[in-house]
């Protein structure tokens, strides 16, 4: 995999402690260097150009900004190199008073290989916190929609990757924890043993609905092949500052 190194003070850190156990083992994230100094705001300007396929959009986190030094991407894939998984999870707390009615689910996720078959698992669940996956509500496997976003993360193209259910899912006022996680495991493919794919962040909230639906600092890595159940990705750990960590560029299919 190729990656630009950006000249002016920008470095991309590949090695993170979940490689130290072993040296030949791929890393759990691409980022910048981070600035914690560099806030993310606390709400988004008016939602200009949310993601085609969030329609109709319940809520959607956030853009990746790709000049920013906290921009990062955490992993979210299921291939033939990361034998068995490894999924990050995003939260939502509907607020009181709403019913959500939730179909779908939208990643943005950065990529150097083939969704391949074009299939996907979704997940939702409530009690979520650092080593707890608390409970599944609602889970499977589907098919995947796929759309370019037309970003480019050093050096990997990102791609919105929708999975639709039925029937839907109602959802009351609380916190719920959502994932979805692509597919590379064509034997045939052989970019399935080499490839990556990364979760990105936001780091500016931009075209966000209803962005301030997404706790800060909930985002939670779990994955058997890196040796990490529901972690916090805030945790020092896994190298992120706090705001690398702080929000998931995802979003809702779903009405009120």
């Amino acid at each position: 995999m190729k990656t630009t190194l950006f000249a002016f003070a920008f470095v991309v850190a590949l090695s993170l402690s979940a490689m130290a156990a072993d040296s030949k083992k791929p890393a759990a994230s691409i980022h910048r260097a981070g600035d914690p100094n560099i806030k993310v705001p606390h709400a988004s300007g008016p939602p200009t150009a949310p993601p085609a396929l969030c329609s109709p959009c319940l809520f959607y986190g956030g853009d990746l900004d790709v000049a920013s030094p906290n921009a990062a991407g955490m992993s979210d894939e299921n291939t033939l190199l990361i034998v068995g998984g490894s999924g990050t999870y995003s939260a939502v707390n509907i607020p009181t008073g709403v019913t959500a009615s939730v179909y779908g689910i939208l990643y943005n996720i950065q990529a150097d290989a083939a969704f391949d078959p074009p299939q996907g698992t979704y997940d939702i669940r409530t009690g979520v916190s650092d080593g707890d996956g608390g409970t599944s509500i609602a889970s499977g496997t589907g098919t995947i929609e796929v759309q370019a976003t037309g970003r480019n993360f050093l050096g990997l193209s990102e791609y919105t990757v929708a999975l639709s259910f039925t029937p839907a899912i109602t959802l009351t006022s609380g916190e719920y924890w959502f994932n979805v996680t692509p597919q590379c495991l064509n034997t045939l493919d052989g970019s399935c043993n080499v490839f990556r794919q990364f979760y990105s962040n936001t780091t500016s909230l931009a075209n966000g609905v209803h962005a301030g639906w997404q706790p800060m600092g909930q985002l939670y890595l779990n994955s058997s092949f890196f040796g990490f159940t529901y972690t916090d990705w805030c945790d020092s750990s896994l190298g992120f500052n706090s705001q690398q960590c702080a929000f998931g560029s995802f979003g809702l299919r779903g009405t009120e």
